[in-house]
């Protein structure tokens, strides 16, 4: 079993990224953002991540499908196989 690093990055960023942008909706609007000049960072950061995460799990999944879809390589009698 071949994982790709970017579906579980993916995933990681887009899970923070919903956060980030629930909060950020749900306190719109609201006092603390006086400190920041009116900026809702949680919500611009939110979106960022969400957009981030979605293209590391749809790259990630599209690489995962080619490699799984590949033939083994295949392997000399007497040798072994090391690494991928």
């Amino acid at each position: 079993m071949n994982l790709d690093l970017r579906i579980p990055m993916g995933l990681m960023f887009t899970l923070v990224g919903l956060i980030l942008t629930v909060y950020g909706i749900a306190t719109a609007g609201s006092d603390i953002y006086i400190r920041s000049l009116g900026i809702n960072a949680n919500l611009e950061w939110g979106v960022v991540l969400l957009i981030f995460g979605s293209m590391m799990f749809i790259l990630g999944r599209r690489g995962q499908k080619k490699a799984d879809a590949a033939p083994p390589k295949p392997v000399a009698e007497g040798e072994v196989r090391r690494g991928h």
